[in-house]
C-alpha cells in the first residue's frame, strides 16, 4: 500500500465532501439478495436476525470465566454459527485485544463460512466510538463530545476515515458509531457521547463521519459500515439516569431529535441501533411508527435496524409489553426490527427456536422476515464479505502510526474549549508551575469510558508511551513542574465519590508555586453505572479550588468530564478556565501544548454550560423561557457559558454582514455574507456562526438557530469573508398539526453580533 497516496487523501478530506454512493437502488443487487434469501431455509432466515457477544463463544474454566487469553471454544462456536445458524457477532470480551489475537479469533469464525460449512459470512461489529478502542496499540481520538467541539467538518471525516481503517486491520467491517443522539439532557450518562444539543452541528458532522467511516465504496479494505445510535430519543430521559422514559412532543420530535438521523441515513448510513428506553409511553423496539412507518418509509432507509444489548428481553422484564420472550420477539419483529442483539448463550437459542415457532404459527409474516433478512444480506454484500471477510493486518502499515496518532491529536488541539482567560495563559515555559487534582495523573479521565475496557476504568490497559496531564507539562516545562494530587475519585456504593488525600503535601506545593494548573472532572462511566444524583462537582473538588484561592495563587483549571459539571462557586476567582472534554490519548500533550502557548485555542461548546444544577436550559430557548420573573425583562437565560462559545488568544472582528436580497421567495434562497478579521497579534482559527430567527409564526418556535458554520484560519491581521447561504428549508418548523412548513413572514439572521432581516414569502 502506498502510505503516502493514503495520507494524501487524508489531508483531501479537507477540502472535499465525499458524496453518498448508496442511496440508489442497485437492481443487480436486489436480485441476488432475492436469489439468496430463495435458497435459504426458515432456519437459516431466523439464524441471520440474531446476534451474540464474543463471550457466549469462549472457553472458560469450571466457574464460568473465560480464560486468558480469549480462546474460541470449537464446540459453542459451531452450536452457534452450524446448529443456530448465528449471522452476527459483536463486542470484544473482557479488554482491548492484541492484533494478531483478533486475526486469530476471526479467522476461526469465518472458516465456518469459508470450508461451507455455512452460506452466510458473519457480521461483526464493534464500539469504536473514539477510534478502534478494542485493539492495543490503535490511535484513540477525543470522544464525539469533543470531537463536536472542534466544529470542523474535516475533522470528523478524517477522524471516520481514520477509524474504519483500524477496524478492517483489526478485522471488523460493523461499527457501532455514530451517536446521533442531541445532548439536551446533561446529566445523562452517556452526553459524552452524543456531538451536543444542537441538530444541525450534530447533524453537519455525523454526514462527515459517516463519510469517513464508509468511503465511496464499502466493498473497500478501508471502509466499515457505520450503525446509528439510538434511534430515537434515547438521550433525552426525564429523569437523567439511563434507559428511563423520554417524553418528547412529536413537534420537538419533528425539529430536533429526527433530524440528525434522517440526514445520516440520506448520508449513506445502512445500520441503526434503537433506543433502550422508550418515547412517550412506547418502547423504542416495538415503535412502529419510528422504525417502519418513518425510518423504513418516509426515509427509505434500505439497512437495517438492529436493538441494543439484551432490549428484546427487556420488553418481558422491564418494560412489561410481553408477557414472554416469545410475545417479545413477535412485538419487536412485527414493529421493524430486523437483528436482535439477544447477545448471550442460551438466551439466544431460545430466541431461535421462539422465533421459529413464532413463523410456524405465522404470527410473523414471512415477508417481515424477509424483508430483515434482505436487509441484514444487503449489507453483508456491500461489505463484499462474501468474498472477502478478513484482510491481513500486514496491510495497514498505518495501523496506530505518527500519522494518525498526529490526526488524533490535531482534532484534540482543536477540540479543547477556553473559556476563561485573565490574561494569564498561555504560561511561560519554565514558570512555577504545581499541577494538581484527581484528573491530572492517569490516561483514564482523558479516554472516558469505551476504552479498552467498557467502563473504560482499568488503567492497567492504558495505551503505552501516552501522557498523562502531569507527564506532559513536566516534559514540557522541565523541573520547575511539581505535583500534588490533593483528591481522589473512586466509586463508593456504585456512586461517584471523591475525597481529599495528602492535603498536607498540596498545600506545602501550593506555597512553592506561582500558578496552579487543577485538573478536575469525573470517573469514567457510561450506561446505567454511569448514573448520577447531580451535575454538581463534588465538594473535596471545589476545595483544591478554595485552598488555592485561599493562598493566593492563580487558579488555571482544566476540566476533564464527559458532560458539564457544576463549577459556579470557583468560576469567578478562577484565573483561567479550560474545557478539555474527554480528548483521548494525545489530549495531554494538546492541554501542555494550549496552556504554554504552543497552539492557540480554537474549540467552541458544543451545548450551552449550566451554572445551576437544577435549571437545564439550551440556547434555542423560546421566548417565554426567556422572559424573567425578576427583572420583567427577557433576560431569564443564564448558563454559565453559551452554546457555540470560545475564547482565544487573539480577538476577531466582525464587520459588512450582508445579505443578496431582501426577499427570499419559495424554490429559492439568499446568499449571506460576513467578513471576519484577524485583530491581534497571533495566529488563530474562529468559527463563525450563522443564526437564524423567526420573528413571528403560528406555533411558537426556537429564538434562534444555528443554520450555518464555517472554520477559519486567519493570521494576525488578515481578513476573510465567508459566505453562507439560506435556503427555504432552514426556515422549516412543526406547526400546530405536526407537519413541517414554512410561513411568509420576516426572519433575522445574526452572526455574532451583527443583524440583518429577511421576508419570505410564498
Amino acid at each position: 500500500m502506498n502510505k503516502l497516496k493514503y495520507f494524501s487523501g487524508l489531508i483531501l478530506l479537507q477540502f472535499v465532501v465525499i458524496p453518498s454512493l448508496f442511496s440508489q437502488v442497485d437492481a443487480q443487487l436486489e436480485a441476488r439478495i432475492q436469489q439468496e434469501i430463495s435458497q435459504m431455509s426458515l432456519k437459516e432466515k431466523v439464524g441471520q436476525t440474531c446476534q451474540i457477544t464474543l463471550d457466549a463463544l469462549l472457553k472458560t474454566d469450571a466457574s464460568g470465566k473465560v480464560l486468558e487469553p480469549a480462546q474460541l471454544d470449537e464446540v459453542k462456536l459451531k452450536e452457534a454459527l452450524v446448529d443456530f445458524q448465528i449471522g452476527s457477532i459483536l463486542n470484544v470480551s473482557s479488554h482491548t485485544l492484541q492484533l494478531k489475537e483478533w486475526q486469530t479469533i476471526l479467522g476461526q469464525i469465518h472458516q465456518f463460512y469459508k470450508t461451507k460449512k455455512v452460506k452466510t459470512p458473519i457480521l461483526y461489529g464493534a464500539d469504536a466510538i473514539h477510534g478502534m478502542n478494542y485493539t492495543v496499540g490503535a490511535t484513540l481520538f477525543p470522544q464525539e463530545i469533543g470531537l463536536a467541539a472542534t466544529w470542523n467538518p474535516a475533522l470528523a471525516e478524517q477522524f471516520g476515515k481514520i477509524t474504519a481503517y483500524e477496524l478492517r486491520a483489526s478485522g471488523i467491517p460493523w461499527n457501532f458509531s455514530p451517536v446521533m443522539d442531541l445532548g439536551r439532557q446533561p446529566l445523562w450518562s452517556r452526553f459524552f457521547e452524543t456531538m451536543g444539543e444542537d441538530p444541525y452541528l450534530s447533524s453537519s458532522l455525523g454526514k462527515r463521519i459517516i463519510a469517513g467511516y464508509q468511503g465511496t465504496n464499502l466493498n473497500s479494505p478501508y471502509s466499515t459500515v457505520s450503525c446509528l445510535k439510538h434511534y430515537v430519543g434515547y438521550s433525552f430521559p426525564l429523569t437523567g439516569r439511563d434507559r428511563t422514559p423520554a417524553w418528547i412532543p412529536e413537534k420537538y420530535m419533528q425539529e430536533l431529535f429526527l433530524p440528525p438521523f434522517e440526514a445520516t441515513v440520506k448520508a449513506g448510513a445502512l445500520s441503526v441501533m434503537v433506543n433502550s428506553g422508550e418515547v412517550n409511553g412506547i418502547p423504542g423496539h416495538i415503535n412502529y411508527h419510528l422504525l417502519t412507518e418513518v425510518l423504513k418509509g418516509e426515509w427509505n432507509f434500505q439497512g437495517f435496524a438492529v436493538s441494543d444489548w439484551e432490549d428484546i428481553l427487556m420488553l418481558e422484564s422491564v418494560h412489561r409489553t410481553a408477557i414472554n420472550h416469545k410475545e417479545a420477539i413477535i412485538q419487536a419483529l412485527n414493529a421493524g426490527l430486523d437483528m436482535s442483539m439477544v447477545p448471550l448463550s442460551p438466551q439466544y437459542k431460545e430466541y431461535c427456536r421462539l422465533l421459529l415457532d413464532a413463523m410456524n404459527e405465522k404470527r410473523i409474516s414471512e415477508s417481515r422476515l424477509n424483508d430483515a433478512v434482505a436487509r441484514i444480506l444487503r449489507v453483508k454484500m456491500k461489505l463484499g464479505l462474501y468474498e472477502k471477510q478478513v484482510y491481513d493486518s500486514k496491510n495497514y502499515p498505518l495501523f496506530g502510526s505518527i500519522q494518525h496518532k498526529n490526526a488524533a491529536k490535531e482534532a484534540a488541539l482543536e477540540s479543547i474549549t477556553l473559556l476563561k482567560n485573565n490574561s494569564i495563559l498561555p504560561l511561560k515555559k519554565g514558570s512555577s508551575v504545581l499541577v494538581a487534582g484527581p484528573t491530572s495523573d492517569n490516561l483514564i479521565y482523558l479516554n472516558g469510558a469505551w476504552t479498552h475496557t467498557w467502563q473504560g476504568m482499568d488503567s492497567s490497559y492504558n495505551t503505552k508511551g501516552c501522557k498523562t496531564i502531569a507527564q506532559a507539562i513536566q516534559a514540557f516545562n522541565g523541573p520547575a513542574t511539581k505535583f500534588a494530587k490533593g483528591a481522589q475519585l473512586s466509586l463508593k456504593e456504585g456512586w461517584e465519590h471523591c475525597e481529599q488525600v495528602e492535603s498536607a503535601d498540596y498545600k506545602n506545593k501550593l506555597a512553592q508555586c506561582d500558578v496552579v494548573v487543577l485538573c478536575l472532572g469525573e470517573l469514567p462511566a457510561t450506561e446505567k453505572p454511569g448514573d448520577i444524583r447531580s451535575l454538581d462537582l463534588p465538594a473535596a473538588q471545589l476545595a483544591l479550588a478554595e485552598a488555592a484561592f485561599a493562598a493566593k495563587k492563580p487558579v488555571v483549571l482544566v476540566l476533564l468530564e464527559g458532560r458539564p459539571r457544576i463549577i459556579r462557586s470557583i468560576v469567578d476567582q478562577s484565573a483561567a478556565i479550560l474545557q478539555a472534554y474527554l480528548p483521548g490519548d494525545y489530549g495531554a500533550e494538546a492541554i501542555a501544548d494550549i496552556l504554554f502557548g504552543n497552539y492557540n485555542p480554537s474549540g467552541k461548546l458544543p451545548y450551552s454550560y449550566p451554572k445551576y444544577s437544577g435549571v437545564i436550559e439550551h440556547y434555542d430557548l423560546k421566548r417565554s423561557e426567556a422572559r424573567s420573573g425578576k427583572t420583567n425583562q427577557f433576560d431569564a437565560y443564564d448558563p454559565e457559558w453559551d452554546f457555540g462559545f470560545g475564547l482565544s488568544y487573539t480577538s476577531f472582528a466582525y464587520s459588512n454582514l450582508k445579505i443578496s436580497k431582501n426577499e427570499l421567495k419559495q424554490n429559492d434562497s439568499i446568499q449571506v455574507s460576513v467578513t471576519v478579521t484577524n485583530t491581534g497579534k497571533i495566529d488563530g482559527k474562529e468559527v463563525v456562526q450563522l443564526y437564524l430567527t423567526d420573528d413571528i409564526a403560528s406555533s411558537t418556535t426556537f429564538g434562534k438557530r444555528l443554520k450555518g458554520f464555517e472554520k477559519i484560519a486567519l493570521k494576525a491581521g488578515e481578513a476573510k469573508t465567508i459566505n453562507f447561504v439560506i435556503s427555504e428549508k432552514d426556515l422549516m418548523f412543526a406547526n400546530f398539526m405536526n407537519k413541517m412548513v414554512t410561513e411568509s413572514g420576516s426572519f433575522t439572521i445574526k452572526i455574532n453580533e451583527l443583524t440583518t432581516n429577511f421576508n419570505y414569502s410564498k
